[in-house]
């Protein structure tokens, strides 16, 4: 199933038949990923009375309800409703869902007790690309990072400088596999939030963070189309399915 896409002045082929899954699948498990010191998402058949509907119980069909936080149990798009005293959301402000983006593999720098991500390491990943989106896969990157609790963990976030660098290279759209951008614990600073939606100037209504994207080994760095798939909740944010497909030199 291949498609040619025009972008820009270049016509790029993709497989729409190999999409590459970079989102991490919610389940009702304390294994499920965690951050932000709250309990594991639920799903739950609905019960009336004595009645469960579940077909497993009798029912004609199953009949669940989720619980759950998109911030803290697994990939998730968020807007910059997420730091603003205004409302603003997720499936108002992201209305185009392919981009070309950026696969990069970073391992985080030591810095005073942190690990953290530099603009130098970004500026070096990107060199003279141009690219609507940039996908960060840190190392080491094991299959934990599906079942990881990172509450209290002091996790890898992005310098200001860094984001800010994104942000001048006409990056609209951030994926990572953290928690947050941001470090667990800075006082509600949010410095890299805040500099990717330009937080103190024109809001960048239509920029988007994607954060516990999980890009698998085999996935090599380089030049992708993403398809940025997202639940309609009118929210800040949304549970999310990050999609790339392979760009097929002609």
């Amino acid at each position: 199933m291949l498609a040619t896409i025009q972008y820009n002045s270049r016509k790029l082929q993709v497989d729409l038949a190999q999409p590459l899954d970079i989102s991490i699948p919610m389940r009702a498990s304390k294994s499920n990923v965690n951050a932000w010191y709250i309990n594991e998402p639920t799903i739950e058949s609905v019960k009336f009375d004595d009645d469960v509907i579940s077909v497993a119980e009798g029912a004609a069909v199953n009949f669940n309800t989720i619980n759950f936080n998109p911030h803290a149990h697994g990939t998730h798009t968020e807007c910059v409703g997420h730091i603003t005293k205004e409302f603003h959301s997720i499936n108002q402000n992201l209305k185009q869902f392919f981009f070309l983006a950026e696969v990069v593999t970073v391992a985080p720098e030591a810095l005073d007790g942190d690990t953290v991500i530099s603009k130098a390491q970004l500026q070096f990943a990107l060199g003279n690309k141009k690219r609507d989106a940039i996908v960060i896969r840190t190392i080491p990157n094991t299959t934990d990072k599906h079942s990881r609790q990172y509450s209290n963990t002091n996790w890898t976030y992005l310098k200001e400088d860094a984001v800010a660098f994104l942000v001048k290279k006409g990056i609209k759209h951030l994926l990572i596999d953290l928690p947050s951008v941001d470090k667990e614990e800075d006082g509600g600073e949010l410095r890299a939030h805040k500099a990717f939606w330009d937080f103190d100037g024109k809001l960048r209504k239509d920029a988007t963070i994607t954060e516990f994207i999980y890009v698998p080994n085999n996935v090599d760095d380089g030049e992708y189309f993403l398809n940025l798939q997202i639940a309609p909740f009118e929210n800040d944010a949304t549970p999310s399915k990050p999609i790339l497909y392979k760009i097929i030199e002609q």
